[in-house]
């Protein structure tokens, strides 16, 4: 449907708003859902094009609705199979009273049970099914059969368990159907579970198990208050971490099972009643900005105390991993030379990044446009093969479609066609959307001079670096995202031998500050004077934790035809910096 204004469309878009991206109400399904005013519409306002994340409606101005952006695309599910609603069996009305799930509360939630084949059992087995519904119609179905086997609809579509249930006050989010019924048994009625479960503690990309969040992201996004009560195990605390960090954690209450508790139903079964809602009721916040306690840390520190210091992800080199790690909630400033190839390392470093442990990425980086050749660029280093004819054989179609896939589900980049947006205060609020909706682990800002400052007249640049900057570390501890940050040096000159300087991040354009903020500063360097050589140095010269990595160097093969880079066969060896970078040293400023 098209149209020539927002208002003839029934869209309420304010007068001058720029976005690009603003939300609004839907006016073909809000007026009959009970909660009307939520703003599950995002609206485009630079394209023209608008759709409704709740009922999949799309629209736009002129039909420019037929290209909408790629990640506004609805997945096309399928029907679940039909389950008849069936009287519960003796063994099903035997299971649930060992759980202390009154027959009635379950038949009310429409569970029922079915012969449904089960892959683990690789056979038909009876099985009990709970009933994925949104807005009175059923998505999907969770079947558990005897043993803890689980299955849900293949292709159907994944959604909070019980969602109709939420209202904006608060809601609990458990880890599983039962759990949710407990909570119903204890007079909770405002409950839902995740559906497939937390996801398994040394999964490297589990970015998929957290779809329905967005699926839902307009319900969700006027609820006050979440109430956390996930299992209380290892994977539980990391879907616990990653709700909180989609979420805001300023929204979120973490729950303290009783000893010897994993979740509700525990504790409903060896408790009771009054014990669970004392437990739900005894939620605490997560730590208050400024205001940290040792309780709150407490499970921190037990791991610090188990299993020592955390370094960091890998880099995927082992030579640069003696010296820097990627850990999650840092700031690291990148500097180079011109055409020293910063921007192409940290392209190649997010590749490993990726491809080793699941990460994505949000890519601010307006120099490289356009932004489908950017694109071409990573799937080049994801192949490992050309994108274009040259003597070494370039990849295929196949190959292309393979490696186009694999990027779209980890990089997602941001350019608002408006170069007046291009601030850090736009790129963090949708970098702050992508933590939410993909689950971002990374954000890259390259490089910082195609900023539009935002100072004012009563601020030097140092104050505004400076300013900026503890922003930008803000928002990396407080969604655990780890920024790159890609710099120029001010204007190099040529010393006594006719060869320029490595520069270092006190040399960066605009501020000392980019090193005094920073928790990692890296120069890349290439010899210009020595072009027959393709080697790449790696030159660590801040880290501000010491489990992170060290102060040093090492050698990169730079790889044309692929544009990677590959280990150089070497000894350990230093940068001979000074005193400022001694091997080991720790930063603490």
């Amino acid at each position: 449907m098209s149209a020539t204004t927002w208002e003839s469309l029934g869209i309420d878009v304010p007068p001058g708003a720029i976005g690009p991206e603003v939300a609004a109400v839907c006016s073909k399904c809000s007026a009959d859902r009970k909660k009307r005013n939520v703003k599950c519409m995002s609206v485009n306002v630079e394209i023209g094009a608008a759709v409704c994340h709740h009922c999949g409606w799309s629209c736009g101005l002129n039909g420019s609705q037929e290209s909408l952006p790629p990640a506004w695309r609805r997945p096309k599910y399928k029907q679940p199979r039909e389950v008849a609603k069936s009287p519960l069996p003796a063994w099903a009305m035997g299971w649930l009273a060992t759980r202390r799930i009154p027959d009635a509360l379950a038949v009310e939630a429409g569970v029922t049970v079915d012969s449904v084949y089960m892959p683990q059992l690789e056979d038909f087995s009876p099985a009990l099914v709970f009933p994925y519904v949104r807005d009175g119609v059923t998505v999907n179905h969770k079947y558990r059969a005897k043993g803890k086997k689980f299955r849900m609809d293949t292709g159907a579509e994944r959604i909070f368990y019980n969602l109709d249930s939420i209202n904006e006050s608060q809601v609990i989010i458990c880890e599983g159907e039962v759990d949710c019924l407990s909570l119903k048994v204890a007079g909770f009625d405002s409950c839902v579970s995740v559906p497939d479960g937390a996801p398994a503690v040394n999964a490297k990309d589990y970015s998929s198990k957290f779809e329905f969040l967005e699926a839902d992201e307009g319900r969700l996004a006027g609820v006050k208050q979440f109430v956390l009560a996930v299992d209380n195990d290892e994977p539980g605390k990391l879907l616990e971490e990653e709700l909180a960090r989609r979420l805001g954690r300023e929204r979120c209450l973490q729950v303290a099972w009783p000893e010897g508790c994993k979740d509700a139903n525990d504790v409903l079964v060896l408790h009771g009643i009054e014990r669970l809602r004392e437990v739900i009721d005894g939620a605490i916040e997560y730590p208050i900005e400024g205001i940290i306690t040792v309780d709150s840390q407490m499970d921190a520190i037990k791991a610090l105390y188990k299993n020592g210091l955390d370094r960091g992800a890998s880099t995927g080199w082992a030579s640069v991993d003696e010296y820097f790690t990627v850990r999650p909630g840092e700031l690291t400033v990148i500097i180079g030379t011109p055409s020293s190839g910063k921007s192409n390392w940290v392209d190649a470093l997010t590749m490993n990044l990726a491809n080793l442990h699941g990460w994505t990425f949000g890519m601010f980086s307006p120099e490289n446009q356009p932004v489908y050749d950017h694109m071409a660029r990573m799937v080049e280093k994801f192949t490992e093969l050309p994108f274009r004819e040259g003597r070494t054989q370039r990849m295929d179609e196949t190959e292309l479609e393979v490696g186009a896939s694999w990027v779209r589900e980890h990089f997602f980049w941001l350019l608002p066609k408006n170069e007046e947006s291009w601030n850090i205060a736009w790129i963090l609020e949708q970098a702050k959307l992508m933590v939410r909706r993909k689950g971002i682990r990374g954000l890259i800002i390259d490089p910082w001079n195609e900023l539009e400052s935002e100072r004012g007249g009563d601020r030097t640049e140092t104050e505004y670096v400076s300013r900026t900057l503890r922003t930008v570390r803000q928002f990396a501890r407080e969604y655990c995202v780890h920024v790159f940050l890609v710099v120029h040096p001010t204007k190099m000159y040529r010393d006594k031998n006719g060869k320029y300087p490595i520069p270092n991040l006190y040399d960066a354009s605009g501020s000392a500050n980019f090193r005094n903020k920073a928790d990692n500063g890296i120069c890349i360097w290439r010899d210009f004077d020595n072009l027959d050589n393709s080697n790449v140095d790696i030159i660590v010269q801040k880290i501000r934790f010491r489990q992170v990595g060290r102060l040093g160097k090492v050698s990169l093969e730079y790889q044309p035809a692929t544009a990677t880079y590959k280990e150089v066969a070497r000894l350990p060896r230093f940068y001979p910096g000074g005193a400022a970078y001694n091997p080991g040293a720790v930063d603490d400023d």
